[in-house]
């Protein structure tokens, strides 16, 4: 999709950080606390990337997850701001979803931080 598209599909703040690789403020995102069973999908594209099972609190502000699904999330080093991270892409679309740390707990070691904006979350029916 071209530039001008993504504008019309996204809000203003999904746009800021799929296209431009923004983040959301700390404790604002709307699936921060969400613990309903599930999975995660790009806001972007619908593309499902998380398993809600492999989802928790890290206490850090944002979703985090153990574990992407399979073949869904593309790496990439990421020098901005000074740091050396390691930014997560949907491997779809290429929008931009957060970072992943080795810092998560297992089974994994991964802590993977995703912006709540980057998600949809679609329910397992009951």
């Amino acid at each position: 999709m071209d530039d001008s598209k993504w504008q019309q599909k996204l809000s203003a703040e999904a746009y800021r950080v799929l296209r431009e690789k923004g983040t959301e403020r700390r404790f604002s995102g709307a699936l921060l606390d969400e613990e309903r069973p599930g999975i995660y999908q790009c806001a972007g594209c619908g593309t499902e990337l998380f398993s809600a099972s492999t989802k928790f609190d890290a206490g850090c502000g944002w979703p985090s997850f153990y574990a992407s699904l399979p073949d869904t999330v593309e790496y990439v080093e990421d020098t901005s701001h000074g740091m050396r991270r390691v930014e997560i892409l949907c491997k779809n679309c290429g929008g931009h979803l957060g970072h992943v740390f080795e810092d998560g707990p297992a089974p994994s070691g991964q802590r993977y931080c995703v912006n709540s904006v980057a998600l949809e979350f679609r329910a397992d029916k009951d």
